[in-house]
This record gives structure tokens, C-alpha cells and sequence, in this order.
């Protein structure tokens, strides 16, 4: 692709190619799509780069309303498509507004290429407007924590060199969020080549590596249980049609960890529900039986959430057998009896052949044929429910638990659901499970059907993660499931999706509160003091949008919408879902954490 002006994008002024310009060719390289951020004095030269780009039908800007809005969209269109995220920012304050959604990312394994302006060099030291460099606010100084490569560009030699392998940080595994620092008179520079020097989509080729040794040991371990079960995490996105094969072949029982949820149908026969954070009585009743010789967690970090608030009596203790990608996951985990570090659709693809070399090819068959004519003629949920009668429900006003259910029922089957941090992601880690072609195909989108942000558990983070997957996938619905807390801090960032035109359904669950405060702070007989929010009309506020908003006391208002419609909009739509304040969200193993139990 060349990087090139082009004839009409600056009249009368000979044509070159600027830094922004070989920057925005590496990332046609990748497949890249969209550049996420806001514009800015110090950032223009980049922002023009995008321009010209866009008008050749490449990578072009998305402009979020604020720089971590931007991030969560980066997050949300990598999960969907498995291509890097890449957000930019002026400086100072630009670049300070960035720090929490790359923390998400860095908490959560998430690809992101952070590109932040500087003032220019000739200006370090001088009092400049917003000044971020090591003699104001020390902007590289703050991503230290929050990044994996972490650069400053002080020469245009150095450039090709350091994004390159700011690229090769971010897409190495574990994956992780990089940032450049880029001045202003460096990113005005002529570029010293026309191309880009490096072929990155063959240097980021992702090794399929994996402990020998290691493995080795894995299959004997396998060859051996009686009754093994399955722990699948977030981070096996990439392999869980490899792990799958392996369960069914095994017919050992599966349980996701609340980031796992939404890559596992929850309707298949060997599935026992989420184990952890709001997770399933089934779950830890399959884990706790006292015949289970091996429990095999995948992809999983095994921190508080995963593990029920570190609760040794299901995961961490010498059944365990933990594989991931990340050596900093198997720090987490010394009490295993086996930890293997290694590409895990690699691992569990040499475990599958191992398998089907040992099995007749009619008991393979047979097995397949056992599992997909279960979730043919049986889809059923194989797990209970903490309170099934109020998932059933056809109360007024409309509990959470009965909410969960009407969305899975009512939306496309093909639709990705996105849940905040707060009651959001509690009720729907329980309740909302939607039907799921995986075990047959018919998926058109990459990454889970339902899916939450818990490690780094920022509010807002679905407001914005939907607008970067509804770009991910286009024509696919999206709905966003938040509370009035978060989208009183991020609702901004719906008018992205109106300027874009992106079929996101924001489902707010209002309840005046800061719900999970107003809650825990009862289960914990603590002082209410601080929970409480005005009482809000959102889809009022929706029609000052010009977005259609609903107000939803019950599920008869909830049918008398045109669900297909809304789906099929060019644009987004806002259910104000006036909850039951009185119920609980399932938050148990949270509190017993904060209470030192």
C-alpha cells in the first residue's frame, strides 16, 4: 500500500510522505482498521495521516469523546476481531485521560498499540502547553505500569525500529497494551522511506510453542484420570475449539470462569455453569465431588473472581493442573500439581491427535454425534439457577434476573451482549445465557458471545467496548447491558455510535443507585452513605439524541418493541429499564473477600 499523498489531499505542495504516514501503512499491514482517540495541536500530524489514508479506503480515525472511551473501543474491536487495537492522544491531558483504559488492557491481556503526542523537543523544559515530556507531567513515567514496551521516539532513525518492536510487545503472549511517545516535530518530519522497511505480518507470526516436557507430562496426567474436569478462562478466545475437542473426547465436564463465560454454549450437555464471581451452585458442586482426580484450568489467571474469592477447596490445591500462555498466570498458581506454559490452541490440537490415536474412529464419531444430537433436540440448561422462579418471572417492575432472560430470548442469535462493571456484569454472569451455534459453526464474529471486563473492573468500560465491537462486526447486533452509574460516567460515547451509524442497544438497568454499593454495603450491615442517583430519564435523554429510547417497567413493555427493527437500525437504540431495586445481585464470594473470609 503506498503511503504516498494523495493528489488531492495537499494542493500545490509536492508530494511526501510524513512519519504519520509509515506509521499508518505498518498498521495496513496488520489489517488494521480503525485508529481510536481524539484529535489534538500535537497529535495533527497523525490525525492528517489518517485523512489521506481514509480516502484510499484504509486505516481511518474513530473519534471517542473521551481518550478511555477510546481505549474500551480499542478492546471491544480487538475481542471481536482478533486484529491490534490502536488508540492515539495529544499530550497532557490527552494522554493522562488514556491511563485507565490501558490499564484495563494491560490487566486483561489486551493487544493495544497507545500512540501519545509530545510538544516539541525544541520546547522541553520551556513551560509548553501541556507538556508532558520528562520535565513536566512525565507521561512515560505514568505508562510504565500499565504497558509492556514503553518508548520514547527521539529520533526519526529510530522509528520503524521502535514501532516494529513495539508491535512484536503488544502481539507476543501474553498479549499486552505499548506505547510510543512521539513528538510533534518528529511526527512533521519527512519519513526517510516511502514503504515500510518491515514485512511485520510475517515477523508477528505467533509461535506455536509449547514445553516439551511439559506436555508430555500433561498427556500422561490425562491418560490417567478417572474424572477430569475442564476450567476455561478468558484467555483461550483463540483456542477454544481445540480445548472443546478435547473435553467431548474426554466427555469431562466444563465450568468457565466469569471472563470464560460466553466461549462455552451454555447449553451444552457437558457445560456445569460459572464458577467464582456470580457463578452457579453446579459449578462448584462439579468441582467439590470428591471422584475428581484433575482439574485441568485453562487461559485463566486464577485471581479472586475465577477462584470464588481464592477458595482452595475448588481450585488451588493439588488437583490442579494449569496451563496458560502467561507466566505471570502460573505464579498465581504454585500449588499446582502441573503448570504448562505454551500456545494453548497448540496444546490442546497435539492433545486431540494424542487422543483420537488411542480411540477407534466409530467411538470418535459416536461421541460427536451424542454431543451435537443433545444440543439439537435437548437445549437445555444443564445447571440450576440461584433463584429460577424470578428468572421465569412476569413481574412488574421487571426483575434483573427475569431481564437476562427476555434478552437472550428476544434478540438475533447472532447477537454479542457486552456487560459492565457493577450489577450488570453480576446479573448477567448468573442469568444470561443465550443460545450458541458453536458447536455447529454459524459463527460469523470471533471472541464470546457474552462478555465482561473484571480484572481492572472499570465502569464504563461496555459503554465503549460496544462501539468498538459493533465496528468489529458489522450488521451484528450489540447490546450493551450498564447501569446509570456507568453511563453517567461514559454515555458520551453513544454518540459515537450515532455519528457511525452502529446498531448498539444500550440496555440500562436504572435503579437510581450505584447499585452494587447500595447492596453490598447492606450485606455487609455497613452505613448507606453515597449510593444514591437522581432519578433519570434515559430515554428522554436518548430522544435529545435523536436516538430512540424506551422506557421498560415490565416484560409486556418489553415485548412491544420491535427488537428486529432496532437491530436492523443504522444506529443505536436505549431501553430505560426500570428495575426492581430490591434485589440482590448474586455478589456473595465479593463480599465474603471484603469481609476477610
Amino acid at each position: 500500500m503506498s503511503v504516498l499523498f494523495d493528489a488531492a489531499s495537499r494542493p500545490g505542495v509536492e508530494t511526501r510522505s510524513e512519519v504519520g504516514d509509515l506509521m499508518v501503512a505498518y498498521l495496513a499491514q496488520l489489517g488494521v482498521e480503525f485508529v481510536f482517540g481524539i484529535p489534538g495541536g500535537a497529535i495533527e500530524p497523525l490525525y492528517n495521516a489518517l485523512a489521506r489514508s481514509a480516502r484510499r479506503g484504509g486505516p481511518r480515525p474513530i473519534v471517542a469523546r473521551h481518550e478511555t472511551g477510546a481505549a474500551f473501543m480499542a478492546d471491544g474491536y480487538f475481542h471481536h476481531t482478533g486484529k491490534l487495537g490502536v488508540v492515539c492522544a495529544t499530550t497532557g491531558p490527552g494522554a493522562t485521560n488514556l491511563i485507565t483504559g490501558v490499564c484495563s488492557a494491560y490487566q486483561n491481556y489486551v493487544p493495544l498499540l497507545v500512540i501519545t503526542a509530545q510538544t516539541a523537543m525544541s520546547s522541553f523544559g520551556r513551560g509548553a502547553f501541556q507538556e508532558s515530556s520528562c520535565t513536566g507531567i512525565d507521561v512515560l513515567g505514568l505508562f510504565n505500569s500499565c504497558t509492556k514496551y514503553n518508548t520514547f521516539v527521539s529520533h526519526i532513525d529510530q522509528f520503524e525500529y521502535k514501532l516494529v518492536s513495539a508491535l512484536r510487545h503488544a502481539l507476543s503472549l501474553p498479549n499486552g497494551p505499548v506505547h510510543l511517545s512521539v513528538p510533534l516535530d518528529l511526527l512533521r518530519q519527512v519519513s526517510p522511506t516511502y514503504e515500510p522497511s518491515f514485512d511485520v505480518s510475517r515477523l508477528l507470526g505467533g509461535a506455536a510453542t509449547v514445553d516439551r516436557h511439559a506436555f508430555e507430562r500433561l498427556r500422561q496426567y490425562i491418560s490417567l484420570a478417572q474424572k477430569p474436569i475442564f476450567v476455561i478462562g478468558g484467555n483461550c478466545t483463540g483456542a477454544i475449539d481445540s480445548i472443546l475437542d478435547v473435553a467431548v473426547l474426554l466427555q469431562a465436564p466444563i465450568v468457565t470462569t466469569p471472563h470464560g463465560k460466553g466461549l462455552v454454549n451454555a447449553y451444552h450437555p457437558l457445560y456445569r455453569g460459572t464458577v467464582g464471581f456470580a457463578g452457579h451452585q453446579d459449578a462448584v458442586t462439579t468441582l467439590t465431588d470428591s471422584a475428581v482426580d484433575m482439574v485441568l484450568a485453562i487461559g485463566t489467571n486464577l485471581g479472586e473472581w475465577a477462584t470464588d474469592g481464592w477458595n482452595p477447596e475448588l481450585l488451588l490445591n493439588d488437583r490442579l493442573v494449569h496451563v496458560s500462555d502467561s507466566e505471570n498466570d502460573l505464579t498465581l498458581s504454585p500449588m499446582a500439581r502441573l503448570q504448562v506454559l505454551g500456545n494453548l490452541d497448540t496444546v490442546f490440537k497435539r492433545l486431540a491427535e494424542s487422543l483420537r490415536s488411542t480411540m477407534s474412529e466409530h467411538t470418535v464419531v459416536a461421541v460427536n454425534k451424542k454431543i451435537d444430537q443433545l444440543l439439537s433436540e435437548d437445549p437445555r440448561l444443564h445447571f440450576q439457577l440461584d433463584e429460577p422462579e424470578k428468572f421465569k418471572a412476569t413481574s412488574t417492575p421487571i426483575k434483573p434476573q427475569q431481564l437476562m432472560r427476555e434478552l437472550a430470548d428476544q434478540f438475533p442469535i447472532n447477537t454479542r451482549f457486552l456487560a459492565d462493571t457493577g450489577n450488570s456484569m453480576a446479573w448477567a454472569t448468573h442469568y444470561l445465557h443465550p443460545y450458541d451455534r458453536r458447536m455447529s459453526g454459524g459463527r460469523t464474529c470471533q471472541g464470546a458471545n457474552v462478555r465482561t471486563s473484571m480484572e481492572f473492573a472499570s465502569m464504563g468500560w461496555a459503554v465503549g467496548a460496544a462501539v468498538g465491537a459493533a465496528l468489529a462486526c458489522p450488521g451484528i447486533p450489540i447490546v450493551c447491558i450498564t447501569g446509570d452509574g456507568s453511563i453517567l460516567m461514559s454515555g458520551q460515547e453513544i454518540t459515537v455510535a450515532i455519528q457511525e451509524k452502529l446498531p448498539v442497544i444500550y440496555v440500562i438497568l436504572n435503579d437510581a443507585a450505584l447499585g452494587m454499593v447500595k447492596h453490598g454495603q447492606r450485606l455487609a450491615q455497613a452505613e448507606s452513605v453515597g449510593y444514591e442517583l437522581p432519578e433519570v430519564d434515559f430515554a428522554g435523554v436518548a430522544h435529545a439524541m435523536g436516538v430512540p429510547g424506551y422506557v421498560i417497567n415490565s416484560p409486556i413493555d418489553f415485548h412491544r418493541i420491535d427488537i428486529e427493527a432496532i437491530c436492523k437500525r443504522r444506529g443505536p437504540t436505549v431501553l430505560d429499564v426500570r428495575i426492581d431495586t430490591e434485589e440482590v445481585p448474586p455478589m456473595g464470594s465479593r463480599m465474603r473477600v471484603l469481609r476477610g473470609k
